[in-house]
């Protein structure tokens, strides 16, 4: 018989299951709907479009503004527009922390991770939930100044208002992600535990947007099959002059799915259920699970060529790969299986351009490749129960003791429990970034006090508290960068900087963005006691003042200063200025936007003294106006002078 029967006999029966599913799955109202297309006997019923703004923010990895009010807040993405269509600098839409590439250019830097896949580039995301879950026809973003941030665009089918779990992911959720988690499902389409699934509607590389005015940004998204009313925009700021900044985010939507047009396959593979059909015809995922095993993979004869090259050679080729695209070579053969689970592949692992992907049942399967794992990134990871502290506590008890490295950035499945297992299992950890990890309650902070080799601490946006602090400044005098931005359960900051000043001599990076209370005794102390400091972020730290000759004294005491960040204090003045020119000579990066006592001669100087400077905001400096700057740029080519302005 000609093989291309068998074949046929192939498709027939595949076509007559999907047929016979499609059938057997299908809403009374989809039948009625294609009974309508194909008879042509009745109208279809009018799809009316509903139109709304957000009308919560769940979530998101930064902002510029305070926990405590309202201005260049995330919060401000919830409900109409306050600024559209105007453009410029206002206080009432939401703005990242940071913008440029200007954070990757300071002593804080952080090395990057390898294997990130290329069409990963988000740096910062906020999620927005809406009133009605809808099908969506268009998602429509208000940018008032410096567009172009927004690089993705995702929909999840789990309603933040509803107790129910998504009807599509109540199937066999255990047999969905062994690390088949990166291997099956296309790039759009991204299954995850209880907490839904998370499709992309948008997706694009960053581009330069040509001008820092507003616009609406609307890009054509894909059709979804299942309603959602909880978006999630991911932004990428590199390319950007300054800080963009959003208004409003506007979701169109109808309540029925759409029909599909006559020329659409009639078929939805997305509707095919995993039940008798897969087990009687061996398609399910328990069968490709034995495929991908090693039992399978010793029947295989021959390796090809592979064999005559070394053993070295083939990992270095394989250290190219991302995560991925390891996963499926491992399907190929026996040996690339095995140069694939090497635990030298892993040593470093980024998680976090998976991060809609990874759950309990992911980590287990990885466990076993990453026993010698030293750079960690779980950022943005197990949210919405997708990770929990049992699975991530195991994981950490088998791959803990080589960890260097952890990255646990907007973690909210983190508790006391974590941090325990944390100080516990990782006796080599010298970088622990818990940026965001806004659910740690404030004594579980405690516990890193154990990790006596930190070099690296980020708290940004958590609950730490002073006590806990106290103690983990005490034991933990390697500390070389500390950021301590946003932490608003610190009483008293000037007891902290004493501390510093006394413990942490190696510190080269600190950030105290927005501490409400420091004033000139802790800036003494900690300019006495932390003469290595080579970054240091004051801004919008309203209780320190000029007069007292604060900054005078950082500048005398801090020569090696290379990032200066003094943002919004209004007393900087020319006699801080002249300091800053005539001892901290090193200087690349300084931040006074907002100051009306420094003049353009004060500047100047600055400019001539300090051969490096390639930042200087003076936004809002109302002795600098946009002709000083276009003078000074002139003569100055090679520093980037920021004004903000307001239209």
């Amino acid at each position: 018989m000609s093989p291309v029967f068998p074949m046929l006999t192939v498709l027939s029966m595949f076509y007559y299951m999907c047929l016979r599913r499609r059938a057997r799955t299908a809403t009374r109202g989809e039948m009625n709907s294609r009974r309508a297309i194909e008879s042509n006997t009745r109208a279809l019923p009018i799809n009316v479009e509903i139109v709304q703004y957000a009308k919560e923010v769940l979530d998101f990895s930064s902002h510029y503004g305070s926990e405590n009010s309202m201005s260049y807040t995330m919060w401000n993405l919830a409900g109409i527009p306050n600024v559209y269509p105007s453009s410029g600098d206002f206080t009432q839409t939401a703005v990242f922390r940071t913008y440029g590439t200007w954070w990757d250019h300071c002593p804080s830097a952080r090395l990057p991770f390898q294997r990130t896949p290329p069409t990963f580039c988000s740096q910062d995301y906020v999620e927005l939930a809406f009133e009605e879950p809808v099908y969506p026809t268009a998602v429509q973003i208000l940018e008032t100044y410096h567009p172009g941030a927004v690089v993705r665009i995702l929909a999840c089918s789990a309603n933040p208002y509803s107790q129910n779990p998504p009807a599509e992911v109540r199937l066999k959720e255990a047999d969905l992600i062994p690390l088949v988690f990166l291997v099956v499902g296309t790039p759009d389409e991204i299954p995850v535990g209880g907490a839904g699934r998370w499709e992309i509607l948008w997706s694009e590389a960053p581009t330069k947007v040509n001008g820092p005015q507003a616009r609406q940004f609307t890009p054509c998204i894909k059709q979804i099959n299942f309603p959602t009313n909880l978006i999630r925009l991911e932004v990428n700021s590199s390319l950007l002059d300054y800080y963009t900044e959003l208004d409003a985010v506007v979701l169109h939507g109808v309540k029925e799915r759409p029909v599909l047009s006559l020329k659409t396959a009639m078929i939805d593979m997305n509707d095919i259920d995993e039940d008798e059909d897969e087990e009687k015809y061996g398609c399910g995922m328990d069968t490709l699970n034995k495929q991908f095993s090693i039992v399978t993979l010793r029947e295989w004869p021959t390796n090809g060529y592979f064999d005559k090259l070394p053993y070295e050679l083939i990992q270095l080729i394989l250290s190219h790969l991302t995560v991925p695209d390891l996963c499926r070579l491992a399907q190929t053969c026996k040996l690339l299986y095995q140069h694939c689970c090497d635990p030298l592949q892993y040593i470093h692992l980024s998680l976090q351009p998976y991060w809609a992907r990874i759950n309990d049942t992911s980590l287990e399967y990885l466990q076993s490749r990453c026993t010698l794992i030293q750079w960690l990134n779980l950022s943005w990871t197990g949210n919405r129960g997708a990770i929990s502290v049992s699975g991530f506590s195991r994981f950490l008890k088998v791959c803990g003791s080589e960890l260097v490295r952890l990255e646990l950035s907007c973690g909210h499945f983190l508790n006391e429990t974590c941090l325990e297992v944390i100080t516990e299992m990782c006796p080599n950890l010298q970088e622990l970034n818990l940026s965001s990890c806004d659910k740690i309650p404030p004594q579980a902070f405690n516990h890193i006090a154990k990790v006596g080799n930190l070099k690296r601490l980020i708290l940004y946006r958590t609950k730490v508290e002073q006590t806990a602090l106290l103690s983990i400044l005490n034991f933990c005098s390697e500390l070389q960068h500390l950021s301590l931005g946003s932490c608003v359960m610190i009483e008293d900051y000037d007891l902290i900087a004493s501390m510093m000043g006394a413990k942490c001599k190696k510190l080269r990076s600190l950030d105290l963005w927005r501490c409400k209370n420091i004033t000139e005794s802790g800036i003494a102390e900690l300019a006495s006691g932390c003469q290595l400091l080579e970054e240091l972020d004051l801004g919008w730290c309203p209780t320190l003042q000029s007069s007292t000759g604060c900054f005078t004294n950082l500048a005398r005491k801090l020569p090696n200063l290379q990032k200066l960040f003094l943002t919004a204090n209004r007393s900087v003045c020319d006699t801080d200025i002249e300091e800053l020119a005539a001892n901290c000579t090193h200087l690349r990066q300084l931040d006074i936007l907002g100051t009306r006592m420094v003049s353009p001669a004060s500047l100047r100087k600055l400019l001539e003294s300090c051969k490096d400077l390639s930042l200087l905001d003076v936004s809002f400096c109302s002795q600098i106006d946009n002709r000083v700057v276009l003078e000074l740029n002139a003569n100055f080519p090679n520093v980037f002078i920021k004004k903000s302005f307001t239209q």
